[in-house]
């Protein structure tokens, strides 16, 4: 059976795919066909995540994975956090993002951050009860940028106990151990609990 995954974010793409090989679905991704984005305006990452899974899953008439995610940096009261990928505009790059993330931070001693992410299983649009696991990924915001991999923050995401940057993990190891990774993993355990029941 399809199912759509509900991103139109190729770095997501990238890693969601290989996450969500095994589950027993075909995956369609949302950028291989018409269907526009949803307008995101919830208040948290559970509610857009919801919004865009019902969203692709009325319009293609197919079961749907979307997840929310973002970084939530504890200086900055929790900013970015829903807007990360839109912290500096509508139309920002991950270097306009990341730029205004030290612009933000210059001269803060408290560095501590975590990535957020919410994933969410819809069978219908109208589906009452969808399956939602949600995961955090602990770490430190950098001064500048390091490493060459991954997307967004990952850059300046430092992870103290690997002295490494989100950026500088080998993919398998960090599909492994991010909010992604952790989040989507939950999700197949839930997925795999309510096939078995």
């Amino acid at each position: 059976m399809d199912l759509v995954l509900a991103t139109r974010n190729s770095g997501k793409v990238e890693e969601m795919r290989p996450m969500l090989a095994g589950i027993g679905y075909s995956l369609i991704n949302q950028t291989d066909t018409q269907i526009p984005s949803a307008e995101e305006n919830g208040a948290t990452f559970v509610e857009n995540a919801l919004i865009k899974a019902r969203s692709v899953a009325e319009a293609t008439g197919l079961p749907c994975i979307a997840d929310d995610s973002g970084l939530v940096v504890q200086a900055l009261q929790g900013a970015p956090g829903i807007y990360s990928a839109r912290y500096a505009g509508e139309e920002a790059s991950d270097a306009d993002n990341n730029q205004r993330l030290l612009t933000a931070l210059a001269g803060r001693t408290d560095r501590s951050a975590f990535f957020y992410c919410c994933m969410v299983f819809m069978r219908s649009a109208q589906d009452p009860t969808p399956l939602i696991a949600t995961a955090q990924w602990h770490g430190e915001i950098l001064n500048e940028a390091r490493g060459k991999g991954g997307f967004g923050y990952d850059p300046l995401f430092w992870l103290p106990e690997l002295a490494q940057s989100a950026a500088e993990l080998p993919n398998k190891t960090k599909n492994r151990i991010s909010h992604r990774g952790q989040a989507c993993e939950i999700l197949i355990q839930a997925l795999n609990a309510t096939s078995t029941a």
